[in-house]
């Protein structure tokens, strides 16, 4: 059987943690900054974790992670 494919585009955003949970950066960070209080912008440059409903099909295109 030949080698399981990882998703290139998957691999870039994710990574795993020590405990094994998947990590992931936040959303609406790249424009429109101007209308977002800097509370919001601060809060949005933490990582969050992948939620357990998604973490499963997150780790099937990501064979390796």
């Amino acid at each position: 059987m030949p080698k399981m494919k990882t998703n290139r585009g998957a691999a870039k955003r994710f990574k795993k943690t020590g405990t094994g949970k998947i990590k992931r950066s936040k959303a609406f960070t790249s424009h429109i900054l101007t209308k977002k209080s800097t509370k919001r912008k601060r809060n949005l440059r933490q990582s969050g974790l992948v939620d357990s409903a998604n973490a499963k099909g997150i780790r099937a295109i990501l064979p390796y992670l």
